[in-house]
């Protein structure tokens, strides 16, 4: 059976490798990283060592691939290799010590890395030097030539130079900087005779390696160089000034090329080739070491001498009296010599002269003037000296004379200008002029005494005062000044200090006035609030407030004592209580007390409101009086109707209680109440007494049912109209009467039927009806009055 797998399938297979090799998603991995260090990790130096490194990459048939290789020694880069093969070979032939040192070998494969295990290298043993010098003979003090190289040797290398003697003793003469496997350098040897020298190395950066072994040894030889200067000085080494010195400085038997100098202070006085000879006057000051040098090549011998060079006299000396010296005192100026050689000079031969910024202002030992302005400036003096052959001159220092300015009378004032009186100030003492330091001195009443120094250009006494009540307190204060003890202070008064100060009084607690003065205003009047202080300094800042009001009514600032606020015709709105307050530059705000203010109706309204009240009054007197007429008109016509009833009591039209009831279907609580009657007794005054009686009852309305009237009678209007009867309690205290005694029932019928009585008709002593209905339109509007009353 074949095992081959089907052909479609291969197919397949390549496509899809060509498809992704098209697409770009080839896969990779870096499997390992090895490292391999032959013969072995440690070998003896010149010993040839191969690294190798190897790599294994599994991937899936990608053409072309690169292997970037990196070895690494102890992180430091060595050696790198970009190469489609999977591994690379470094030699080290041969291996030295600067070889030593952990290895590392990393692979980049595309975007992907891997380093090796680290392995360590270890390379013993260093090279031996060589020494090399330019002259084995040198002269002491001689700079030669020596150089010391490893040239096999790998890294940094530190080189030291060694001397040693026939003694056998050994010492470092020379280690220079850090270089390559070679150095050159200069030596200097200063001890005459022979001696070894050699060198030795180690590697800088591998200190595990340690020093090689030491060079090949040179004898060197040094020869003495007999130089050395020769230094003669006179006549002496210890002379008078003014005295002709000769120094002599040479070489004997000098090589070619030898230089001599003459130094004094690191100052070279003269140079000459293998000798010289330098003349000079002596000075003061010219004391001091004289060095005679001998210069061959870069060798050098000095020789040293010290010379004295005494005074024939001292430096002059230039005093000043008195040294605290004002403008307008005298001042002297004097010059003197302290020491002098008698036996060289004599002090007649001595001559004096003082100058004022380097011009001659006197030929003799003082000078004396008055200290001023024009005297100021810088002062010295000359001293000179006449001998036999030569005159000898010296000079003075320099004296500074500048004459202090006297302080000026102190001047007071306030700090800022503005004294408020009752609080605190401070008061500033000052001089126009004077020289600093200058001590000021305040006084002030019943206050301590207060004093400052001002020593720096800019400062000032400022002095801190309590506070005043008083102007006048302002005059009493005083200030001292004083730049000198040798005079008493000059003294400044504050007394012109209220005509140069701005002294504020604080305002007093303001008073709230209305004018004109009056309990209360009328609406349309205009109100004038005055507010005003008893003491303060203007201007015045016055503020009106109503208490029930948040904001301030008005403020105006016055230059007077007092300033007032108007409100325009005023309304029942303004009235309540008011209050101001003021303040001025003095910051202190004082209030008023509260002001209570009532406001009056206006006469317009006044005589409006008593217009309507009298026409009310009038109104309610017509009212009454028409209401009298009525009843007066009412009593006249009940009368007439008792009269005429009283004389037959047939005639008597009345209804009884229970005809009452029964036709107005009235209910038991009103029984006992007469339908309408009105009782009569039988002369005048008894009626009108009924009619004054005090209690009156409400009228009530029942409806009856009528009844055929006789035919006698005219006949009445016919209708439907509810009928009222107004039934009216009995007067009180009146028993009511008995039928046919006087009693009068009325009753008013709408409808069909007339008026008629239970006990007949009125016959001839009947009303008439006419009349009837004048009664009936009188006690309508009686009771009309009544509801309005």
């Amino acid at each position: 059976m074949d095992s081959r797998p089907p052909k479609w399938l291969l197919l397949l297979t390549s496509l899809l490798h060509v498809w992704r090799c098209a697409s770009g998603q080839s896969s990779y991995t870096i499997n390992t990283v090895g490292l391999a260090i032959q013969p072995s990790s440690t070998v003896q130096s010149g010993t040839p060592v191969t690294i190798s490194c190897k790599v294994s990459v599994s991937q899936d048939n990608i053409p072309h691939l690169n292997h970037t290789f990196q070895l690494k020694r102890d992180d430091f880069l060595v050696h790198s290799w970009e190469t489609p093969q999977d591994s690379v070979v470094y030699e080290l032939n041969p291996a030295r010590a600067a070889d030593s040192g952990s290895y590392e070998c990393r692979v980049t494969v595309k975007d992907k890395n891997k380093a090796s295990s680290s392995q360590k290298l270890e390379v013993t043993g260093l090279q031996t030097p060589f020494l090399y010098l330019n002259k084995t003979t040198p002269y002491d003090g001689e700079e030669f030539k020596a150089t010391c190289s490893a040239p096999e040797e790998k890294g940094s290398l530190m080189f030291q130079f060694y001397q040693r003697f026939s003694t056998g003793e050994s010492r470092i003469i020379k280690q220079p900087a850090p270089t390559g496997n070679s150095t050159e350098t200069t030596l200097v040897l200063r001890m005459v005779g022979d001696s070894f020298l050699f060198c030795d190395y180690a590697i800088n950066l591998v200190p595990g390696a340690g020093r090689s072994n030491y060079s090949n040894e040179t004898q060197v030889v040094v020869r003495g160089l007999y130089i050395s200067p020769i230094m003669n000085v006179l006549p002496d080494l210890e002379v008078f000034e003014g005295v002709v010195l000769e120094v002599i400085c040479k070489v004997v038997n000098p090589p070619k090329n030898v230089e001599v100098f003459l130094v004094r202070d690191k100052t070279i006085l003269k140079q000459a080739p293998v000798s010289l000879s330098h003349r000079f006057t002596t000075k003061d000051g010219d004391s001091g070491e004289l060095v005679c040098k001998a210069e061959w090549g870069n060798v050098q011998k000095e020789t040293y001498k010290t010379i004295t060079v005494k005074e024939l006299y001292s430096k002059p000396q230039l005093t000043l009296e008195p040294i605290d010296l004002f403008e307008g005192d005298r001042f002297k100026l004097t010059c003197s010599v302290d020491v002098y050689d008698p036996e060289q000079i004599k002090k007649e031969t001595l001559s004096f002269a003082i100058y004022k910024d380097n011009v001659k202002i006197s030929s003799g030992e003082t000078y004396d003037t008055e200290a001023g302005p024009r005297k100021n400036g810088n002062y010295s003096c000359k001293a000179t000296a006449d001998l036999y052959t030569h005159s000898i001159m010296k000079g003075s220092q320099t004296v500074v004379v500048k004459a202090k300015v006297p302080v000026s009378i102190p001047v007071l004032s306030v700090v800022g200008g503005t004294l408020v009186l009752g609080t605190g100030f401070q008061l500033l003492c000052q001089s126009d002029s004077g020289t600093l330091p200058i001590a000021y001195t305040l006084h002030g009443p019943n206050r301590p005494i207060q004093r400052m120094v001002m020593s720096k250009p800019g400062d000032k006494a400022i002095f801190n005062s309590t506070a005043i009540y008083k102007n006048s307190d302002l005059g009493t204060f005083l200030c001292h000044a004083t730049n000198t003890p040798r005079k008493p202070a000059v003294v400044g008064s504050g007394q012109h200090l209220p005509r140069s100060t701005n002294i504020i009084e604080p305002v007093s607690i303001p008073m709230l006035t209305m004018l004109p003065s009056v309990e209360a205003v009328s609406e349309g009047q205009d109100l004038n609030l005055y507010c005003s202080v008893q003491r303060g300094t203007p201007p015045i800042s016055f503020t009106w407030y109503h208490t029930e009001k948040k904001k301030a009514l008005a403020s105006i600032n016055s230059g007077k004592l007092g300033a007032s606020h108007t409100i325009r015709n005023v309304k029942g709105e303004n009235g309540g209580s008011y209050y101001c307050d003021c303040t001025n530059a003095g910051k202190a705000t004082k209030h008023s007390q509260t002001l209570k203010i009532a406001v009056k109706l206006a006469g317009w309204k006044k005589g409006l409101i008593a217009v309507f009240c009298i026409l009310f009054v009038l109104a309610l007197i017509l009212v009454v009086f028409l209401k009298r007429g009525c009843l007066r008109f009412k009593r006249k016509s009940n009368v007439e109707l008792s009269v005429k009833s009283a004389g037959t009591k047939a005639e008597r039209l009345s209804l009884t209680q229970a005809e009452v009831n029964q036709g107005a279907n009235v209910t038991p609580g009103m029984i006992g109440k007469s339908v309408w009657s009105e009782h009569v007794s039988g002369s005048e005054s008894d009626n009108e007494n009924s009619l004054s009686a005090p209690e009156k009852q409400e009228p009530q309305y029942t409806e009856v049912q009528t009844t055929q009237a006789p035919a006698n009678r005219a006949p009445v209007k016919k209708g439907t109209d509810t009928v009222y009867s107004e039934v009216r309690n009995s007067k009180q205290g009146v028993p009511e009467q008995a039928d046919g005694q006087g009693s009068v029932e009325y009753a008013q019928l709408n409808g069909d039927g007339d008026h008629h009585s239970d006990q007949g008709n009125h016959g001839d002593h009947g009303v008439p009806d006419d009349h009837l209905d004048e009664i009936d339109s009188c006690v309508v509007d009686n009771n009309i009055g009544d509801e309005g009353e």
